[in-house]
């Protein structure tokens, strides 16, 4: 059984001093950045001038430094660039402004686990990784409530790294629900597998191949696009609040019965096997040299695999078809 951590485990008193920095004002960033303040903390954040994000972190109360000034302030530093920038940021305006005391936090494993960011021995790497976005993490804290997350000690130099991690996800409100505790290569593993292979590369081969199947046998498209694009939702929102097994007492007693009997025709051994492939690529870092190179290159296969995708027939028939769904329209 995970070790999960509440409330009554952490204190934020262990915070009081302290200038974190937020390094990247997104989504997380400014979720994160936002709660933080409000419990207190002391908070600096970096953005980019002249992006909508430093806008947003202007009207937020926050005065933006370069990443060199927020890091030469912080005692701890948060990451919150996308992967493929966050060593280069790390090289230039962290790196630099590290000393022994200094505390590194992370939400995605990424970059430790993959050693593109080498800390010194002498100051603490934790992290504390929120299950939901930035901004329903802002939304659970004001309803005083919280997001389930992760935490995770990766160097510990000063002997109280997890009560300063935990004190941090007590501070974005995570303790309120729950913070499991991990490593970073457990999380940074789990989380590329659930990408490529469910969350996003099997649905979304899934359902263009089924679109495909429908389409050459003679049925229209938009028929298609409801039935294995459109009513995707209606099915994973009833997985995420009930379970698969709520889900299945939810549908009707043919979808349920189709469910049970025909699913383990379309994910089979032979599917398992190519699973487990991309499990030991992510392992073993092989995914992530190619992420890299790929980005070095100016990411030339990323660019044609993305645009070739764009021109998908489903493509054009969901952007007529949401144009009829005006719940769908800001």
């Amino acid at each position: 059984m995970a070790k999960i951590y509440y409330d009554q485990d952490a204190d934020l008193e262990i915070l009081k001093g302290k200038n974190i920095a937020i390094i990247g004002y997104g989504i997380q960033g400014r979720g994160q950045a936002l709660c933080l303040r409000d419990s207190g903390c002391k908070v600096v954040v970096s953005e980019l001038e002249g992006t909508p994000n430093f806008e947003q972190a202007k009207n937020d109360g926050f005065e933006p430094l370069q990443a060199l000034e927020a890091a030469k302030q912080a005692d701890i530093i948060q990451i919150l660039t996308q992967d493929h920038v966050q060593a280069k940021v790390y090289k230039e305006a962290i790196k630099p402004n590290l000393k022994k005391g200094k505390a590194l936090c992370f939400s995605h494993g990424f970059n430790i686990r993959f050693k593109q960011i080498k800390p010194p021995k002498n100051i603490d790497v934790f992290m504390v990784a929120p299950k939901g976005p930035g901004a329903l993490v802002r939304k659970m804290y004001e309803e005083g409530k919280g997001v389930p997350s992760l935490v995770a000690v990766y160097q510990d130099a000063t002997g109280d790294a997890l009560k300063l991690a935990l004190a941090y996800a007590k501070a974005i409100g995570a303790t309120r629900a729950g913070v499991i505790e991990t490593t970073f290569a457990e999380e940074t593993e789990t989380d590329l597998f659930g990408e490529q292979t469910v969350l996003c590369g099997g649905v979304t081969a899934l359902i263009t191949a089924g679109f495909d199947v429908l389409v050459e046998a003679g049925y229209q498209p938009e028929i298609a696009y409801f039935e294995v694009l459109h009513e995707l939702k209606l099915i994973t929102d009833l997985i995420q609040e009930f379970g698969i097994s709520g889900m299945r007492r939810r549908v009707s007693n043919t979808a349920c019965y189709g469910d049970l009997t025909r699913g383990p025709k379309i994910i089979t051994q032979r599917t398992r096997k190519t699973m487990e492939k991309i499990l030991k690529d992510i392992q073993s870092g092989k995914f992530a040299r190619e992420w890299i190179k790929e980005n070095e290159s100016g990411r030339p296969l990323f660019n044609q695999l993305l645009t070739e995708a764009d021109k998908h027939p489903i493509e054009e028939v969901g952007k007529r078809l949401r144009e009829m769904m005006p719940w769908m329209k800001k």
